[in-house]
Parts: structure tokens; sequence; C-alpha cells
């Protein structure tokens, strides 16, 4: 059985009621939440409602909460190699490269 894997991308604040009843309805109640759904027409409809607001991809199975974590985590590899170098704030009187400027 397939599913709609469900993750509320923009807010709903703003919005209608009736639209908000529509999330709330799916499950979603945050924003990067995801949900798992069969694939049914009542989901689809409902998906169609608020499609604006949801990124909806159709998945063979469910994962769990645990997966979902560990899909959003980077890879343990991920080192900063160099740092870059901090700009001086901009202060008036100096140049973009901290030289003096004259003043006219």
């Amino acid at each position: 059985m397939a599913f709609f894997r469900i993750t509320l991308h923009r807010s709903a604040i703003g919005l209608p009621e009736r639209t908000r009843g529509v999330l709330a309805a799916l499950g979603l109640r945050r924003r990067a939440q995801t949900v798992f759904h069969p694939v049914e027409p009542q989901f689809a409809g409902m998906i169609l409602k608020v499609k604006e607001l949801v990124r909806v991809a159709e998945v063979p199975r469910r994962v769990g909460k645990a997966a979902l974590r560990r899909e959003r985590k980077p890879d343990q590899g991920f080192y900063l190699e160099r740092g870059m170098p901090r700009m001086e704030a901009w202060r008036p009187g100096k140049g973009v490269d901290g030289d003096e400027v004259a003043r006219t």
C-alpha cells in the first residue's frame, strides 16, 4: 500500500478557519511536521485544498519518527575546513579596506 508523505512547509497563521481545519484534519500542527496517510481520494482532496502550504510525496511505506530525525541530521563527515575572515564593521571615515578616507 502506498502512502502520501505530507510535510507542512508554510504556516497557516492568518489563513481562514476552514484552511486551518483542513490542516488539523490532516494532523499537521507545526511547520516542518511530517505525517503519512494512505493514498485515498479523501486525503487527496484535503491535500488539494492546502497545496500551497504543504509538500507531498508518494512513498511505498511509512517512516517512523526516529528515521525522520536521521534524515534531517547532517552527515558525520561534515566539518569546516577553513573559516572565513570577518570583515570589520564599516565606520564613517573608513574605506572598505580600512584605510582612512579624506573628507571634503
